[in-house]
């Protein structure tokens, strides 16, 4: 026994050690069991389908038709590595990754303070202002402008306090979670399928399928006051340099890469939502219970973990078999799907809009392009156009609302697992069932939050600003977390379980990306700004 303890208990450090058990034995992957199917992939693919292109589509495929939908290809490609070792983390020893970041060098309070500065655009409720332009403008049947900005802070208000409410019931808000975001992608992509079928050229799907492949388009000065695209890799074989990418519009492609898939420190949830599931180690750790129906769920304050055994192995490869299909065929497919779907209904109607052209309207209602160039499409009776207008803004509604009470989830799950194992004193005198106590408290506080936040951005700023800050900071938090999750997963995993080159390679990449994604936002729009201010 005390070599499997040796085995299994992580490095001496500020946390306490995790308990040892032998891995549950997984359920077959077969048809007969399809409901093990459903899992956090498809949670995490219905918190992030259709933001970014509901958001940036109509200004991206304006601009660039479909020619940098490969920039959702590689943040998509990217973030499966890192989502494979949240998984993998989680796996093992049945804590989220963030709770591993706490056990390693220099300990806990540094990593809660360098977390707390890249949760900081999760502290921004930029969807739920989106939603409520939709809803405004549902109301109003018409665009909400500049002049209803009263209405869509009121409606806001509404929206952060409702997106709150469903995570009160259900035993488990991880099975909440999973209801709603199963609906959301059922009904969302049934409609922009629909509409894709029904009303989107064959030109315009052949401009965003093929656009994912498009590997190295960029977009470069038109010499007319515009841009246009080429392809790096076609201009330096027949130039023998490197074109002079057009830097103008970066944030917003920085913020079209921060949405493609999930973004920031969402995708460190997965680990969260592996455990919740029950799966590998999960199981014997517990869940985060609702404040209703959930008296039966309770969470231990540590981690369990395994023997490297021969038994245990063998175990551990059936699970990474769940987290395999879970990652590659429900929730990159899902991605991909939410990303060119709607790119599709932008690419075809945003022309047709008022909005479009960088008018006022297109600042504050970014989310009702779309909805409104379907209202205005030539071709279409003033009976089916109205109905598409209508569909349209609830689609747009069922893209940001659930996604924002993902988000609220998501923060207060993050620290609440954080507070859980790090604090001594809640390790001490709370009961394993009591954890909902710092869960929903947590929540309240995040919601006041978010009141203060969406007025002082209704009041001096837009929800375009919103979520391009909101994505670019996320950017920063994907790309530090990267290299972090490398580290845990290389200095607290058995050696049979760490992951192989190829995967670290992908996580590695993943990093570099969005760090270089984010520089290149810093450099060319932040900089400037630094400088001048220091100047004057």
């Amino acid at each position: 026994m005390r070599s499997r303890l040796s085995e299994a208990c992580p490095p001496a450090g500020s946390l306490p050690p995790w308990g040892v058990a032998d891995l549950p034995e997984p359920k077959p992957l077969a048809w007969r069991h399809w409901t093990s199917f459903v899992g956090p992939g498809i949670v995490m693919a219905g918190i992030q389908i259709g933001g970014g292109e509901w958001l940036f589509g109509p200004e991206v495929t304006a601009r660039y038709g479909g020619g940098l939908m490969w920039i959702a290809t590689v943040a998509i490609v990217l973030q499966v590595f890192y989502n494979l070792e949240c998984g993998r983390y989680a796996l093992y020893c049945g804590e989220p990754v963030f709770t591993g970041f706490l056990r390693v060098r220099p300990g806990p309070r540094f990593w809660v303070g360098l977390m707390l500065f890249l949760n900081l655009g999760a502290l921004i409720p930029g969807l739920s202002t989106h939603g409520a332009a939709l809803i405004a403008s549902l109301i109003l049947d018409r665009p909400a402008g500049e002049s209803d900005r009263w209405l869509v802070t009121l409606l806001a208000y509404a929206c952060l306090f409702a997106v709150a409410l469903p995570v009160l019931v259900g035993g488990k808000v991880y099975n909440v979670l999973q209801a709603v975001m199963t609906a959301k992608v059922i009904l969302v992509l049934g409609f922009c399928v629909s509409v894709g079928v029904v009303l989107v050229s064959p030109a315009s799907w052949w401009s965003v399928a093929s656009g994912f492949l498009k590997l190295g388009n960029v977009p470069v000065a038109d010499g007319r006051g515009g841009e246009r695209l080429v392809n790096a890799f076609a201009h330096r074989w027949s130039e023998g340099a490197w074109p002079a990418v057009a830097l103008a519009n970066i944030a917003v492609l920085g913020a079209f890469a921060g949405y493609a898939g999930g973004g920031g420190l969402s995708n460190s949830t997965y680990s969260n939502f592996v455990r919740d599931r029950g799966w590998g180690m999960g199981s014997l750790v517990g869940a985060i219970p609702s404040a209703v129906g959930g008296k039966e769920v309770a969470l231990s304050h540590v981690g369990k973990a395994f023997p490297a055994d021969p038994p245990n192995l063998r175990r551990w490869r059936g699970w990474w078999r769940h987290i395999l299909v879970d990652q590659v065929c429900i929730w990159a497919p899902g991605c991909f799907v939410g990303m060119a779907l709607p790119a599709l209904i932008s690419m075809e109607f945003a022309r047709h809009s008022t909005l479009q052209g960088g008018s006022s309207g297109l600042e504050w209602a970014q989310a009702v392009i779309s909805a409104d160039g379907l209202r205005h499409a030539p071709g279409l009776s003033a009976g089916a156009a109205k109905l598409l207008w209508v569909a349209a803004l609830l689609a747009g509604m069922l893209v940001m609302l659930p996604s924002q009470m993902s988000i609220v989830d998501d923060f207060s799950r993050r620290w609440t697992d954080a507070i859980w194992t790090a604090s001594r004193r809640v390790r001490e005198r709370m009961a394993p069932g009591q954890v909902k106590r710092i869960y929903y408290a947590i929540l309240g506080s995040y919601v006041l939050w978010s009141f203060a936040c969406a007025y002082l951005f209704s009041t001096y700023g837009t929800p375009k600003l919103m979520t391009i800050v909101i994505a670019n900071l996320n950017n920063v938090a994907i790309g530090i977390t990267a290299f972090q999750l490398l580290w845990i997963n290389h200095r607290l995993l058995p050696p049979e379980l760490r992951p192989r080159w190829y995967h670290a390679a992908g996580v590695a990449g993943c990093g570099v990306f969005y760090l270089g994604l984010a520089a290149l936002v810093f450099v060319e729009k932040q900089l400037p700004v630094i400088r001048q201010l220091l100047g004057g």
